[in-house]
């Protein structure tokens, strides 16, 4: 740094006079988290229709809403459930709202049960494909980013790929990513977006 006192840029001065946009960006942080207890509820219920192939000691009723600000320097809530993090083991829906990005509902799985996952993606996949879901191809279950690089789409062309992909890796996300500018943003139908996603997943996670 230079030995000069720092200073704001014009565009930052803007931004930190404009009182309204902060009262703004509240509302929706509530809106936003509204939106997540909705998708609970609603995933509760669906959540009872159905005998999973879940790890040992997994609670059904276990759930966590995160809010931070940080994510790649925006913000972003999210709600996990079902949540299972247990040392190696993680079975774990996440319903993320990514400011400035995405919503994503995504899958996330690790542990002693990986070996049947996969099968059950191979076995099972003309159920999975073409459903608006995608394969994560990142290294890690914690990337967010979608498109070319970072995320394999799950269709029908692509079943032998999917399955090479699945070959070589320690965890599986598979994840459905919404755009902010789709209606179900817009009208409030992420709930319902979210146990669609959930209801295309479960061939997955079923015995």
């Amino acid at each position: 740094m230079g030995g000069g006192l720092p200073r704001f840029t014009p565009e930052e001065l803007a931004l930190i006079r404009d009182a309204h946009v902060f009262h703004v960006k509240a509302r929706a942080t509530e809106t936003i988290r509204a939106m997540l207890e909705t998708i609970h509820a609603e995933l509760r219920a669906e959540l009872k229709s159905h005998a999973l192939l879940t790890p040992p000691d997994f609670d059904p009723a276990k759930c966590q809403f995160v809010k931070g600000e940080h994510l790649e320097d925006f913000p972003y809530q999210y709600l996990d459930f079902p949540k299972h993090f247990v040392g190696d083991d993680k079975f774990t829906f996440r319903s993320l709202f990514w400011w400035g990005h995405h919503t994503v509902f995504a899958l996330l799985l690790e542990g002693r049960s990986m070996k049947r996952y996969k099968k059950n993606i191979v076995d099972r996949f003309p159920s999975l494909a073409d459903r608006g879901l995608c394969l994560s191809l990142a290294p890690t279950l914690w990337e967010w980013k979608a498109g070319e690089g970072y995320t394999l789409p799950m269709t029908r062309d692509r079943r032998s790929q999917i399955a090479a992909v699945l070959a070589e890796r320690s965890c599986i996300k598979v994840a459905r990513f919404v755009p902010l500018t789709d209606p179900a943003v817009e009208d409030g139908r992420l709930g319902q977006t979210a146990c669609e996603t959930f209801r295309a997943i479960l061939p997955i996670v079923l015995p």
